[in-house]
């Protein structure tokens, strides 16, 4: 079973939608035993970096969320689902996230384009910089440059440059996918990204 984290942020009914087209059994719960129980979680996140840590704090989902990481539950970030696992964002100085991940989250520097980042754009696929497609399992079978759908005003810079997957470019170099272990996240959104999207989530479901 799929457990789909509500902590009040998120498209949460999009999601659902879509993993469960892809054949996974589905639940949408801020029960933290729900999550202990579930096989793999699905971190959404809407809004702003503070906000989501927010909501999820006041959800106390945190300590249950930080050991199912701990255990290498699989787990699945999407959107801010992904900005939250760094140590912090400048879009909320004074916030800390979760910390999974050293680094942090930055306004994209578009060169005069406009902000947020909305719309389809191809993804370069690989490890690193130096790295081919067989690297990831979650990117597997989608070539070297698919596209997806964004919606985003910054995006993760990871001290260690390993755990990117997948770089898109706007304006700049943007962190688009990161992958370590058991953890997979998109700043894209797979759910609004038509068959490519459901061959991402399909990749994580299996």
């Amino acid at each position: 079973m799929i457990a789909i984290i509500d902590y009040g942020v998120g498209n949460l009914y999009s999601v659902e939608k879509a993993v469960a087209a892809v054949g996974a059994d589905v639940l949408v719960t801020g029960d933290a035993k729900d999550l202990e129980s579930a096989d793999k979680l699905i971190l959404p996140g809407v809004g702003s970096f503070g906000d989501c840590m927010k909501n999820l704090e006041s959800a106390g989902l945190i300590p249950t969320l930080l050991e199912q990481i701990e255990k290498k539950k699989p787990i699945m970030g999407i959107c801010v689902g992904l900005q939250i696992l760094f140590d912090g964002s400048e879009e909320s100085p004074n916030v800390k996230g979760l910390g999974i991940f050293k680094g942090v989250v930055r306004k994209i520097q578009t060169d005069g384009l406009k902000i947020p980042h909305m719309g389809w754009n191809y993804v370069k696929v690989g490890r690193g910089r130096n790295s081919k497609i067989q690297d990831s399992k979650f990117m597997a079978g989608l070539g070297l440059t698919p596209y997806f759908y964004f919606v985003h005003s910054y995006h993760a810079e990871p001290a260690d440059d390993n755990v990117i997957i997948g770089r898109t470019f706007y304006g700049e170099e943007v962190t688009a996918a990161i992958e370590f272990e058991n953890i997979f996240a998109t700043q894209f959104h797979p759910e609004k990204s038509g068959d490519v999207g459901l061959k991402v989530l399909k990749n994580f479901v299996s």
